[in-house]
């Protein structure tokens, strides 16, 4: 199950961690790195930093962008450490490994990590179901991104073996959520619509998209929704050519 689960580092400015974070992975049994828009990749001090797990590096997938990198995921858990003006459920590390472990048994699962300075963008929370944020000091809370690689597969190695040890194996998921590329279109063809019946202003959304991306993560629907919600979509569309 632990194949499932892909790392994905995005827009990391120092070589160096992505060096560290994939020792990290390979440490805890994960060797599916994925990079989006990396400052500088590939890079001596990376492979100095990975210490012996060259092979991830080598191996690592280069995307141009996030959609790329979560292409087929049907959960992806975006690691952040800051409150949002528009809320994400939270959910604490091992609850994270859990859910990882349980839904990688029936499709691919990302766990996302966002640039160093800043962490994740409003935009790239949007494609996350949920967000895992580790427990700091209040008041120092600098963690480094190889070390939150390292929290966060801990608990994902733990998780695998606890559900290997089990009788009854991991909880599967009661409906496999749609992927995160499905989903995507879906919400390309909401925000056409919406814009055609003049209910979204393109000069004015007032984070409109946002919200309504929020409601249909923690819903998670799977395929058949998604395709019943279009059929919605592309009646009202006929509708309004008459």
């Amino acid at each position: 199950m632990l194949e499932n689960i892909r790392i994905v580092l995005s827009t990391t400015s120092h070589p160096g961690n992505i060096g560290a974070a994939a020792r990290a992975m390979k440490t805890m049994e994960l060797s599916h790195l994925y990079l989006v828009n990396p400052k500088k990749f590939p890079d001596a001090e990376a492979t100095a930093r990975a210490s012996g797990a060259d092979d991830l590096l080598a191996q690592a997938t280069l995307c141009t962008d996030l959609e790329a990198a979560i292409a087929g995921c049907r959960l992806v858990i975006g690691a952040s450490a800051r409150s949002r003006r528009i809320p994400c459920p939270v959910i604490a590390p091992a609850t994270c490994a859990q859910q990882a472990v349980a839904e990688s048994a029936q499709g691919e699962v990302a766990i996302l990590f966002g640039c160093e300075r800043s962490g994740l963008s409003n935009a790239e929370i949007d494609r996350c179901q949920s967000l895992v944020q580790i427990p700091t000091n209040p008041v120092y809370g600098s963690l480094n991104l190889a070390s939150a690689v390292q929290i966060i597969g801990y608990e994902i190695l733990v998780a695998q073996r606890q559900a290997a040890g089990s009788s009854v194996g991991p909880a599967m998921p009661e409906h496999v959520p749609a992927a995160a590329d499905e989903l995507e279109r879906y919400f390309e063809h909401l925000e056409r619509v919406l814009v055609r019946l003049e209910f979204l202003d393109p000069a004015n959304p007032r984070k409109l998209m946002r919200r309504l991306r929020r409601l249909y993560n923690r819903a998670r629907p799977d395929d058949n929704e998604i395709n019943i919600l279009r059929g919605v979509l592309s009646a009202t569309e006929q509708n309004r050519r008459k």
